[in-house]
């Protein structure tokens, strides 16, 4: 599989899955949690404030951590001062990230 748009074209040589995930991000809430699926965006709240990137980092390494994953594997795409967020999560499908992140029974 072969894509122009791509930065990280040898990873799709190499077979490696990759997906984009939408966020609806909530900074300063009082602890860090998954809140559910809004249409095709995940609303996820984090504790750190939207200040110098803290939310942004702290998001990332929640998502990292509730995905079983390195941290390098997640990254902003897009958002980067805005609620509304893109993360490329690689090493994942989307149906694999869904899967991880929905709630625990």
């Amino acid at each position: 599989m072969f894509c122009l748009s791509c930065p990280h074209t040898s990873a799709h040589f190499a077979g490696v899955s990759s997906c984009t995930l939408e966020l609806k991000t909530i900074p300063n809430a009082p602890r860090d949690e998954i809140v559910g699926w809004l249409g095709d965006a995940l609303k996820v709240k984090v504790h750190a404030p939207a200040l110098e990137g803290r939310a942004n980092d702290a998001l990332l390494d929640f998502l990292a951590e509730k995905l079983g994953v390195h941290r390098r594997t997640v990254t902003l795409v897009r958002g980067d001062k805005s609620r509304h967020k893109v993360v490329r999560l690689d090493g994942l499908t989307l149906a694999e990230a869904k899967t991880r992140l929905a709630p625990r029974a």
